[in-house]
């Protein structure tokens, strides 16, 4: 080696020592326990994290190290799961109740220790135990380290957390719903902007967030969709966005008027304060694609108000809102997005080693003795992808199990590449015509998918309308992934492939895969551990809508899975 090539060596080394050094310990303490609040004028008891709805906004920088000590003051069993984290080296720490860890008892705590390296951006964090997500969530901000954004500098960043309220106990609500066999919740009674319903819930118009901004600025708003089953359009009145990053990942910068978002996803979208000197509403109302006949759901619609510094209090301006069954809007705005390739970034890997087919969607399960108001000739409402009803183990997690050895008594390792039969995936005759019936029926089953270590996976998502057609965001912990395709009906593979990006693809961690439709995805399985997939509509992961992906190590020591921590929970 030359003399040039060891200084050069040398000063990299020199820089690297430089980085790890600015890089902080973030500690934070949550207390979860019960908490009294009223955002419908109507005295309810939640569970809640430090006292507060939305829970505390995390914030640290590319590269620290994030230590949480969670206490469960709660009567209920509780996890805590870093959404979009990519947890490398410290999968102990993702949350997910039952696949990583026990949760944590009441009266019990557990301490989160975890890095975001080479991350940045808008994630959150939230609980991962029941429904109690509902109201156990907040956002967790990572800014860059040593480099600007790669947008114009904004003038303030502000967290919008969209949100979904039930006057009900959200655990009354999933025990009731398991109970009947339907496999639904009740319908909720609110969506929230920041934890406040807004003037259109006359029941309790004073109950409203509020955002002074000052003219001529530049604002970074760090949207999040924290609702439990509903996708969101978001707009603002008199204003447009430019949506800079999803899921905590760059992309190239988009114009729009509306922000359409899926339980889990989030979007960071710049507004420019240029209308005149007024106020103007915020609103959240539903997205569902399958819309026919009245909404099931709840279709009511969240508003806050953006008032500018010195403007009077002349009545707010509303946005002209999308239809609730809004497909070609959703979709547009889904597919426009594309990421912002930058230095040093791993590009679109060419060569697959596994090919995947999973559909996607729901079914029917013959009633489980617990479910003791199921009709036992009807069968219980299900969920699953390749006919596989996800069933949670009981007695140890699977990252447990996994690394101890234990595996075979937990899991099996047979998870399908494909469905057990091909047919006509979006054809709603597969609910009315009796020879279709077995079509509907689906088995219960704790199966994984095991990877090798760095082998690159790629999976067509395949709704079907079995039952009802849906709009499911799939999220896969431990990875963000490539979207390579999405289109609607049933997936061809000559035409679809010729509409890959393989060059500048968004990065994800969630993907709404479009109702009646498909979805093409790819990622690199360099994260050794135990990872769900699962839909973030809540109602649909007891139902079993959800498999597991179990990463083989790698050969050096930072590919190998690390023990537990001391103080791991136990079951």
């Amino acid at each position: 080696m030359n003399c040039g090539a060891q200084i050069l060596l040398l000063a990299a080394a020199l820089l690297c020592a430089l980085l790890a050094a600015d890089s902080a310990v973030v500690e934070r303490t949550f207390h979860i326990r019960n908490l009294t609040v009223s955002p419908l004028c109507e005295r309810r008891v939640i569970t809640a994290v430090n006292g507060k709805l939305p829970g505390p906004t995390i914030r640290a920088r590319e590269g620290d190290t994030l230590l949480v000590h969670v206490v469960n003051h709660s009567p209920y069993n509780i996890t805590i799961h870093w959404h979009g984290v990519l947890q490398k080296q410290s999968g102990w720490a993702d949350g997910p109740s039952m696949i990583t860890q026990c949760p944590i008892r009441p009266g019990g705590s557990y301490d989160y220790r975890f890095n975001v390296s080479g991350q940045e951006g808008t994630l959150w964090w939230h609980a991962h135990a029941s429904f109690l997500r509902a109201t156990v969530h907040g956002a967790l901000i990572i800014r860059p380290r040593n480099h600007s954004f790669p947008f114009r500098k904004p003038y303030r960043q502000v967290p919008i957390l969209l949100g979904e309220w039930w006057n009900a106990d959200m655990v009354d609500v999933e025990k009731q719903a398991f109970l009947t066999g339907d496999g639904t919740d009740n319908i909720s009674d609110a969506f929230t902007i920041n934890g406040k319903p807004g003037h259109l819930y006359t029941r309790c118009k004073n109950r409203m967030y509020k955002l002074e901004v000052v003219a001529g600025k530049i604002y970074l708003l760090r949207i999040i969709n924290s609702a439990v089953n509903c996708e969101l359009f978001f707009k603002i009145a008199g204003h447009t966005f430019t949506v800079v990053a999803v899921d905590a990942s760059y992309t190239k910068p988009y114009g729009t008027d509306v922000v359409v978002i899926a339980p889990g996803q989030t979007v960071d979208a710049l507004i420019v304060t240029d209308s005149p000197s007024s106020r103007y509403y915020m609103a959240a109302r539903p997205y569902f694609g399958s819309l026919n006949g009245p909404p099931s759901f709840d279709n009511t619609t969240a508003t806050a108000i953006m008032r500018y510094k010195d403007a009077d209090d002349a009545p707010p301006l509303m946005p002209r809102m999308p239809a609730l069954n809004d497909t070609s809007t959703a979709h547009r705005f889904y597919t426009n997005l594309t990421g912002l390739r930058r230095p040093g970034e791993p590009a679109v890997p060419l060569e697959v080693e596994e090919h995947m087919f999973v559909t996607v969607g729901l079914g029917v399960l013959a009633c489980d003795p617990a479910q003791v108001a199921c009709n036992g000739s009807r069968g219980t409402l299900g969920a699953g992808m390749n006919n596989v009803s996800f069933r949670f183990p009981t007695s140890m997690s699977l990252l447990e199990a996994h690394f101890s050895g234990f595996h075979e008594a937990e899991y099996q390792s047979d998870f399908p590449d494909h469905p057990p039969a091909m047919f006509d995936f979006t054809n709603n005759s597969l609910n009315t015509d009796p020879r279709l019936n077995p079509l509907l029926h689906t088995q219960r089953g704790t199966k994984v998918k095991k990877v090798k270590y760095n082998a690159t996976v790629e999976m067509v998502l395949q709704n079907t309308a079995i039952i009802g057609i849906d709009n499911h965001p799939l999220h896969l912990h431990g990875f963000n992934f490539f979207v390579l395709a999405q289109g609607f009906g049933n997936y061809n593979a000559t035409t679809a492939r010729s509409r890959y990006n393989l060059v500048d693809p968004q990065v994800r961690n969630t993907i709404a895969v479009p109702a009646g439709g498909w979805a093409v995805i790819r990622f690199v399985a360099n994260n050794p551990g135990v990872w769900i997939m699962h839909c973030h509509l809540e109602q649909h992961v007891p139902l079993g809508l959800a498999t597991v992906f179990v990463v083989e190590d790698g050969t050096t020591p930072d590919s190998v899975l690390p023990p537990p921590p001391p103080d791991f929970p136990a079951c």
